[in-house]
């Protein structure tokens, strides 16, 4: 299994940042991709490759709008040839990028698309100028230039022998899902860290790769998931609130709960739709926060013991979850209680899995 973080995307700090992320032993660091409310993903993930020998890096997630997939593709390998074969594309149809332009998660046709464009572009392999998803009234065809010569595709080419980058499309619904068991090398639920709902969401990759022609066997799983490590479990409640209320809402971004959920848990679903405000999008104390029961914390997200955590993360790498990127408190936190609940994580917790297994 291996474990990656999610660290703040601060240009001055980041390669200093990523160079104790892999001191405390986690196997990637995550990097938010929202023009608004960060600093640019790939520029600190260059950073990032600066100041670690073996760290994995990833965006988590870019989106198929605020990027061309040509763009996204040679900001990725640049990443990929500078860190050595560390980089991976974390992807998913956006969500406070695209709030703060204006516009909601890119249309579900739209996205698979850019996922096949992307993954050619990875691959050193062309796209034709008609799927490129450049528009005639944006920019006329090069051909209406008139020159002597000019490409008859789009490809990266400078990046030759450049390692592909893997791509991982973030998921929640049936229908990414399925696109992303098309096209991933790997699907990171977005599903909590429920094993019903996980088991629930391998069952749908695999059968939609087997209608495609793909062999299961070539996906690999993972799951966004909130572990808060501590005793006092309303403690552990408040320092986990934020992060899961974010990631709770992509299971009913349009007013629908995806995959299986109890009645109380559907509301609470219904009541986290209801009540976000994209103003205070993963922050502590937004309106979201205030319709996550205790109960469903519990259910939702990992808090509790050391003991506890172990026993959640290792029953859901028994599903076929291979990899975790860990929402919640990390060491970068100024609160004492998350710095310690972080601490605990990394001391008490990713060594024992790990060694048992």
């Amino acid at each position: 299994m291996e474990f990656w973080t999610s660290l703040p995307g601060s240009p001055r700090r980041i390669a200093a940042n990523a160079g104790r992320a892999e001191e405390l032993g986690w196997d990637g660091m995550l990097m938010v991709d929202s023009q608004n409310l960060s600093a640019d993903s790939y520029v600190c993930l260059a950073l990032a490759a600066t100041g670690s020998e073996r760290l994995g890096l990833a965006t988590s997630v870019t989106n198929p709008v605020t990027r061309h997939a040509a763009t996204a593709a040679n900001a990725a390998l640049t990443i990929q040839r500078l860190s050595d074969g560390r980089m991976v594309v974390g992807i998913g149809r956006g969500d406070s990028a695209l709030a703060h332009l204006g516009r909601s998660p890119a249309r579900p046709k739209w996205f698979e698309q850019y996922l096949a464009n992307l993954q050619a572009y990875l691959a050193g392999e062309e796209v034709s100028f008609e799927h490129t998803g450049i528009f005639d009234e944006v920019s006329p065809p090069v051909a209406d230039l008139g020159l002597a010569g000019a490409p008859s595709a789009s490809a990266i080419q400078w990046a030759a022998g450049t390692p592909k980058p893997p791509v991982d499309v973030a998921a929640t619904g049936k229908r990414v899902i399925g696109i992303a068991a098309r096209h991933a090398d790997r699907i990171m639920f977005a599903l909590g860290a429920v094993p019903e709902r996980l088991q629930w969401g391998i069952e749908t990759a695999r059968e939609a790769a087997e209608a495609a022609g793909r062999d299961p066997a070539t996906l690999g799983f993972g799951a966004y998931v909130n572990v808060v490590c501590g005793e006092d479990q309303s403690q552990l409640r408040e320092l986990g609130r934020a992060g899961t209320g974010l990631f709770a809402r992509f299971s009913v971004m349009h007013g629908e709960v995806s995959g299986p959920a109890d009645e109380g848990q559907q509301q609470v679903f219904r009541d986290i739709h209801s009540r976000y405000d994209m103003n205070e999008h993963g922050q502590r104390g937004g309106p979201q926060t205030t319709a996550l029961t205790d109960d469903f914390m519990d259910e939702y997200a990992i808090l509790g013991s050391a003991d506890y955590c172990v026993e959640r993360l290792a029953e859901l790498g028994e599903l076929g979850i291979e990899k975790f990127a860990v929402s919640g408190p990390n060491f970068s936190a100024r609160d004492p209680e998350a710095q310690e609940a972080a601490a605990r994580v990394t001391s008490d917790v990713l060594p024992r899995l790990r060694n048992s297994g």
